[in-house]
């Protein structure tokens, strides 16, 4: 998923490598190994196929306004299960674990101001924007969500 071009147009705009994936996988053990929160595989019910990710993580990101120490909020999914209601599904079930799990009471997510899909799930997920910076050169929308 991660070496499909519209899959990365709003999060790095460059293809994942097969070494590139592979850390990443062992960057989502690592975050529930040492954290004790990290990302999920999203299937489909009825198929069992795979649709994306859905995540908490802390990737220390070296920007301004910072929000180190937050859990972040990510979610990526194939462009096949696009506008089917599956990240917003898999979204608000990440989000209830992290209200029954997370010590803070508040997460975060970052978007680009063009990915207009993921603007309006975290919208419809409880997330407000709170700032608006540059993030490996790009603009990014800062969002934060307190729990419920």
């Amino acid at each position: 998923m991660w070496s499909n071009p519209s899959v990365v147009e709003y999060i790095t705009r460059k293809p994942s490598t097969r070494e590139e994936s592979w850390s990443r996988i062992l960057r989502y053990a690592g975050h529930w190994r040492l954290l004790g929160y990290g990302s999920w595989a999203v299937h489909e019910k009825n198929s069992g196929r795979f649709v994306g990710d859905v995540c908490f993580l802390n990737a220390k990101r070296a920007m301004s306004p910072s929000f180190a120490g937050i859990p972040e909020m990510g979610w990526v999914l194939d462009p096949a299960f696009h506008e089917k209601g599956y990240a917003t599904e898999a979204v608000q079930a990440a989000l209830l674990w992290g209200d029954a799990n997370l010590p803070l009471g508040r997460t975060v997510c970052m978007i680009s101001p063009d990915n207009l899909a993921s603007l309006q799930i975290a919208r419809k997920c409880g997330y407000r924007e709170f700032a608006r910076t540059t993030y490996t050169d790009s603009e990014v929308i800062l969002f934060q969500r307190d729990r419920h």
